[in-house]
C-alpha cells in the first residue's frame, strides 16, 4: 500500500473530538490536508496510511477543537481595567461610552482587535464572534492573524465616529460584508447592540434582512433587571416579548447574557430554536446576576460561551469561562451534576459553532471539517495526576498550558509562540493607546 501524502499528522496522548459526545481517544492522530481533517485514527494506522510533510508528536497533550468565543468586543482590549467595580449603566454611561466617544476610530478598532487576537490565540481560541464599531477593522485584524471570526454588523441608535444613525450603521455593515464575504475565515452577523439602544423600526428591518440572508442576530438580551424595567416602562412588555413581536425570536437569534428569564421565556427560546451566549465572568463582575443555564439546557436551548469584552471581564479566556460556567451553574441550580466538564467543553466549541451556523465546518474534530485545533499540555506539576482529561480541561488547566493552535490547518501558535503576529509590535501599540487614553481619563 502506497501511503497517501498529507500536509500534517498530529499525534497526541489524548484527543477530544467533541463528536461523539464524551469520547476520549488515546494515542490517536489527526491527519490534515488542504486545511481540513483528512482522517482521525490510531497513531500507528495514521503513519502506515499517510506520509505527511510535517509530523508533530504531542506526548503529554490533549488535542481538541479550537475554542470559539461566542461573544466579545475585541477592540475593547484597549480599555481593559479602565473603569472597574461599577454597575453596568454607570460603567457604560459615565466611563466606557465617554472614553469611546473620545478615542474610537478605525485604528483603535484595528489595534484593539489585533491585541485581542493575540490573547485569544494564546488561550486556544480559534474563532470569535465580535460586536464593535468599525467592523471592517476587526475583520482586517483577524485576517492578519489568520484567525477565524464572525464579524458583527453593529447597529445602535446614536451617532459615533463610525456612523451617524441606525441606517448608516446598517449600510456600512452590509458594505463590509459585501466586500469580504468571500474570505473563507470570515462570516457575518447582524449585531444590534441591545433592545434599549435600537428601536422597533430597525429591529424589524434587521429581522427581515437576517431571514433573507440567513445570518445570525447577535444581541445583548435580558442582561440586567434595569433593561427589563426600562422596556416595561417604554413598551409595556419585557424585551423578549417585544423582540418576538418584531420577528427576532427565531433560530437566527444569539441572545447574549440572557440572565433574567422567566420560565415561559426559556420555553420560548427553546421552541424557537434560539441560542444563548453565556458570559459568566462578565455577569459576575458587573453583578448582572446568574443566568439560568441549567434550566436553559434542560429545556433544550443551545448554550455557548463568550468572554464579553476585556473591559468588563479583563481577560479573553475561554478555559476560564468553561470553569466558571460549570461551577456557577452548579451553585445557582443547587445541582452538582449540572453542566459537567464534557458539556462545558461542548459549550465552548460545538454549541458556539452551531449558534454561528458554522457547525458543519468547525466545533468538533470530524473528517471533512476545517482543521481548527488547540493542544493543551497536561504534564505540568500543577496538573498531576490526571484521571480524567476532560475534567482537567474544565477545572484544572489554564490558558498558559495551551501550546499549539491551528486554524484551517495553519499553525498559528507553536510552543506558545505566535507565528503570524509580532508581540513587540503589539506591546508598542498597547503602550501608545494607553498613553492616549490615560491623558483623557
Amino acid at each position: 500500500m502506497i501511503p497517501i501524502t498529507a500536509d500534517a499528522i498530529i499525534t497526541a496522548r489524548w484527543i477530544l473530538p467533541v463528536e461523539p459526545a464524551r469520547a476520549v481517544l488515546a494515542d490517536h492522530a489527526v491527519v490534515i490536508d488542504g486545511g481540513r481533517i483528512a482522517a482521525l485514527l490510531p497513531a500507528a494506522e495514521a503513519r502506515t496510511q499517510y506520509r505527511a510533510r510535517r509530523d508533530i508528536t504531542l506526548d503529554d497533550h490533549v488535542l481538541m477543537p479550537g475554542l470559539i468565543n461566542l461573544h466579545t468586543h475585541a477592540a475593547m482590549t484597549l480599555l481593559r481595567g479602565l473603569a472597574d467595580d461599577l454597575a453596568l449603566m454607570d460603567w457604560l454611561n459615565n466611563h466606557i461610552w465617554p472614553a469611546e466617544a473620545r478615542h474610537v476610530s478605525e485604528p483603535f478598532a484595528h489595534d484593539g482587535a489585533l491585541l485581542a487576537c493575540a490573547e485569544m490565540l494564546r488561550g486556544g481560541v480559534t474563532c470569535f464572534n465580535d460586536m464593535y464599531f468599525f467592523p471592517g477593522a476587526a475583520a482586517r485584524a483577524a485576517l492578519a492573524a489568520q484567525m477565524r471570526a464572525a464579524i458583527g454588523m453593529i447597529v445602535i441608535e446614536f451617532p459615533t465616529a463610525y456612523a451617524s444613525d441606525a441606517q448608516d450603521y446598517l449600510d456600512k455593515g452590509l458594505a463590509v460584508r459585501d466586500a469580504l464575504k468571500h474570505e473563507p475565515l470570515l462570516s457575518f452577523c447582524f449585531a444590534p447592540h441591545a433592545p434599549y439602544t435600537v428601536g422597533d423600526k430597525y429591529l424589524s428591518q434587521i429581522a427581515t434582512y437576517a431571514d433573507e440572508l440567513d445570518l445570525p442576530v447577535h444581541m445583548h438580551v435580558h442582561e440586567t433587571r434595569d433593561e427589563i424595567e426600562h422596556s416595561l416602562k417604554q413598551y409595556n412588555v419585557r424585551p423578549l416579548q417585544r423582540l418576538a413581536a418584531l420577528g427576532l425570536v427565531s433560530p437566527n437569534l444569539i441572545a447574549v447574557h440572557a440572565v433574567h428569564l422567566e420560565p415561559d421565556e426559556i420555553a420560548s427560546l427553546a421552541q424557537n430554536g434560539c441560542h444563548v451566549a453565556h458570559c459568566p465572568s462578565s455577569n459576575l463582575k458587573l453583578a448582572s446576576g446568574f443566568a439560568p443555564v441549567a434550566a436553559l439546557l434542560k429545556a433544550g436551548v443551545n448554550v455557548g460561551l463568550g468572554t464579553d469584552g476585556a473591559a468588563s471581564n479583563n481577560r479573553l479566556d475561554l478555559l476560564e469561562e468553561m470553569r466558571l460556567a460549570a461551577l456557577v451553574t452548579k451553585g445557582a441550580s443547587n445541582d452538582p451534576t449540572a453542566l459537567p466538564a464534557w458539556q462545558a467543553l461542548e459549550a465552548a466549541t460545538l454549541n458556539a459553532a452551531r449558534a454561528l451556523g458554522l457547525d458543519t465546518q468547525i466545533g468538533s474534530l470530524k473528517v471533512g471539517k476545517c482543521a481548527d485545533l488547540a493542544a493543551v499540555r497536561l504534564s505540568d506539576i500543577e496538573l498531576a495526576p490526571c484521571y480524567d482529561v476532560t475534567s482537567h480541561l474544565a477545572y484544572a488547566a489554564g490558558r498558559e498550558h495551551v501550546t499549539h493552535v491551528w486554524v484551517n490547518g495553519e499553525l498559528l501558535l507553536e510552543n506558545r509562540n505566535l507565528t503570524t503576529l509580532d508581540l513587540s509590535e503589539l506591546h508598542a501599540k498597547a503602550a501608545l493607546w494607553h498613553d492616549r487614553i490615560s491623558k483623557n481619563s
